[in-house]
């Protein structure tokens, strides 16, 4: 038997009043009262759901993982509701459909929106809007030490230098969590507030930096990012949402320092400047450096938001970029560097096994002792067969409910990847709010099935099938 541990998801919705009663505050504060009494209905709800959730005694003492994986699915669905609140009683008679597509959008850091004039929102819901990317990622995150014995092991070692991985110390770990996400955030604020940007679009997009969101503050990005060392800034802050988040605790630990606790992030940066010097030596004789360092920071870190210029182009290199991701433990989507890259090493070495039997080829990847084996290249092809999978599903409903052949094949790279629409990709004008309630729903299902993966939904589907 196997259920949904349900006081797991306590802890968000708590986090969800916490956020509903800095809401309120906001609003008093800026005399802005057209949704107040929606923060004060999400306070309620989310206290009751919070407290009701944490006193539920559950029987199953230790959760398997088919129970973990119908409890984090469970909180991608029920979190969202909530959360879609403050949109549902709007002052913009806004269907439920469409608030909890944009609260979805929001909690799994996606960012399609059904609003067609950020301009004409109050800026209290602007900032509800980015607070659903904020405890999003921060659910991911959890989600991931919750799943962790889906992953390989190799990148679970990775994650020893800061995790615990004892039951008994998960409240530790949540807080160790909590606190460097919650401090990064406040960093990259601050650096935003020195380079100039104003303190409301700066905590708008803390939030979504650090949690590899969509959402924008504004219509056109190029409204509150002018200068060239703007832009550079916002580059190289998109990048902490693309490396480990503990990357960065890491680097200033004076204990641990094992290089193989940073071997993926070194990789990264490897693979960061290679495709960053592509760029500056073939591509930007006729564009903006600056513009084009953007892009690529804001594909690889699965964020997605860019200047509203024509790059078609480069689209689909920045849709591989955007399938590639980032870190294992990062808020980005995407396949996963490490993953590709062991997967092509392994690939060379079985070629050069065949031409050069008599030589032994370890499956070790540079700056790293660790040596990864046939199982996890094995998981690491089958998450790449489920991708195919997931992504050629999606065409074919996207397809089949009226929307041509390329946004289709666009939009379900986007969706399941986690990544907004913009210009960088040619769908900086598609219109969700017009799409058809079935395509809609499509939509939240892969929304969610990215940040959870088929794989977990796979897993269940099997456990059910042959429980017997």
């Amino acid at each position: 038997m196997f259920g949904i541990q349900i006081k797991y998801l306590s802890f968000f919705f708590g986090i969800i009043s916490i956020l509903s009663f800095f809401n309120i505050i906001y609003s008093y504060y800026l005399n802005l009262y057209l949704n107040l009494d929606t923060y004060y209905l999400s306070l309620l709800c989310s206290i009751i759901i919070s407290i009701f959730f944490y006193k539920f005694e559950t029987t199953e003492l230790k959760p398997n993982i088919y129970s973990k994986i119908l409890t984090v699915f469970f909180g991608y669905i029920l979190i969202p509701v909530v959360l879609s609140i403050p949109f549902y009683f709007s002052i913009y008679n806004l269907t439920f459909l469409n608030s909890y597509f944009e609260s979805i959008s929001g909690f799994t850091s996606t960012g399609f929106t059904i609003f067609e004039n950020i301009k004409h929102i109050d800026q209290s819901l602007i900032l509800w809007r980015s607070s659903t990317q904020w405890i999003g990622g921060l659910y991911f995150l959890f989600s991931i030490i919750y799943l962790i014995d889906i992953y390989d092991e190799s990148l679970k070692k990775s994650l020893t230098n800061f995790i615990s991985f004892s039951s008994s110390e998960i409240f530790k770990q949540a807080v160790k969590i909590f606190i460097l996400y919650s401090g990064l955030t406040l960093i990259i604020f601050i650096i935003l507030n020195i380079f100039s940007i104003r303190s409301f679009d700066s905590l708008n997009l803390a939030f979504s930096l650090i949690s590899s969101g969509g959402f924008l503050p504004v219509n056109d990005l190029s409204s509150i990012i002018k200068e060239n060392y703007q832009i550079i800034m916002l580059s190289f802050l998109m990048l902490l949402s693309f490396f480990s988040i503990f990357f960065t605790y890491n680097l200033l630990s004076l204990k641990n320092r094992n290089i193989n606790f940073f071997y993926e992030d070194l990789h990264l940066i490897v693979y960061f400047i290679i495709v960053i010097s592509i760029f500056f030596l073939f591509f930007s004789f006729n564009s903006d450096f600056s513009k084009n360092l953007l892009s690529v920071s804001s594909s690889m870190s699965n964020i997605g938001f860019a200047f509203n210029t024509k790059q078609q182009n480069f689209s689909f290199i920045f849709l591989i970029l955007v399938i590639i991701g980032g870190s294992f433990f990062s808020t980005s989507s995407g396949l996963r560097f490490i993953k590709i890259y062991s997967l092509f090493v392994y690939s060379i070495n079985q070629i050069l096994s065949f031409s050069k039997p008599k030589n032994i080829f370890m499956n070790k990847l540079i700056f790293t002792k660790i040596n990864f084996d046939f199982n996890e290249i094995n998981k690491y092809f089958l998450s790449i067969l489920v991708f195919i999978l997931s992504l050629f599903i999606l065409i074919s409903l996207l397809s089949l409910s009226g929307i041509d052949f390329e946004s289709s094949f666009k939009l379900s790279i986007l969706t399941l990847m986690n990544t907004v629409n913009s210009s960088i990709y040619g769908l900086s004008e598609f219109n969700f709010n017009d799409l058809h309630f079935f395509s809609k729903y499509t939509l939240i299902f892969f929304m969610i099935i990215g940040r959870i993966e088929l794989l977990t939904i796979l897993l269940l589907i099997k456990k059910f099938l042959f429980k017997n």
